[in-house]
């Protein structure tokens, strides 16, 4: 599809915005997918495109939050092995489910994944002290609940992304005792490989928009950088406020006809 000018600004500024965003908390599809229906793209070339695009951003959000990273590797290689099998199982759910099947869920989602990060401090802290009276060791991979929640989110992460790190932000924040900062470098990593293993699968089943991916990649991946700046240096108070607002219009958009 040849696309003119003021198009192709458009795409890359929605890929700088969406590498942002997701580096920082999530939802950056809410900005690309609804900038390449306005383009003219049919809703599955959409959603197959950007998540071959944005895969340079997640990676280049990684990069950008190495520091917070380390001695988190034995984690990552766990979670990720969840991440995995749900992005190849969401993107097979995409070609074969009506887009109805989620809309109706998401926002539910969402919006208990928002409460979940505003009452994560509390909930941490009733769990720690129960922890300390019965002597119960914590576990810091967040054992089979948190696998198989990231599992599920990872689903819905290859059928969509919008919002899914916000989702892992809540689960992570509740099961593993760690800083809001180094829970968001994990994050980074397990959207990388879930839309990398999604865009994997797609290359061999769906059509994309090559134009649209490589401008989404190119501002994803200076988006990544920017959002490992600013989001390095935000408080957790801050950035937890920062994934309400954020989450908060994730839903208002999702529930917009």
């Amino acid at each position: 599809m040849a696309l003119s000018i003021w198009e192709s600004l458009a795409v890359l500024a929605a890929g700088i915005g969406a590498g942002t965003i997701n580096t920082i908390v999530g939802s950056g599809t809410l900005i690309t997918f609804p900038v390449l229906l306005g383009i003219g793209l049919p809703p599955v070339t959409a959603t197959v495109s950007n998540a071959l695009g944005l895969i340079p951003g997640s990676v280049s959000g990684a990069i950008g939050y190495r520091e917070e990273l380390k001695g988190q590797r034995r984690l990552v290689l766990r979670l990720g092995v969840a991440a995995a099998a749900g992005g190849l199982g969401g993107a097979v759910l995409l070609l074969t489910l009506p887009s109805t099947a989620f809309e109706t869920i998401v926002p539910v989602l969402v919006a208990l994944a928002l409460v979940l990060v505003v009452l994560q401090p509390r909930i941490s802290a009733v769990v720690q002290r129960r922890r300390a009276r019965t002597g119960t060791v914590t576990r810091t991979d967040g054992g089979p609940v948190l696998f198989g929640g990231l599992l599920l989110a990872s689903v819905y992460g290859g059928y969509f992304t919008a919002a899914q790190g916000i989702i892992y932000l809540s689960l992570m924040g509740m099961l593993l005792d760690d800083t809001l900062q180094r829970l968001n470098a994990v994050k980074n990593v397990l959207a990388a490989i879930v839309n990398s293993i999604a865009a994997l699968f797609f290359l061999f089943v769906a059509d994309f928009d090559w134009t649209a991916v490589l401008l989404i990649a190119v501002g994803s991946a200076v988006g990544g950088q920017l959002g490992a700046k600013v989001g390095r240096r935000l408080p957790p108070v801050a950035l937890r406020i920062f994934i309400v607002v954020v989450g908060t219009l994730a839903i208002v958009q999702l529930l917009l006809p």
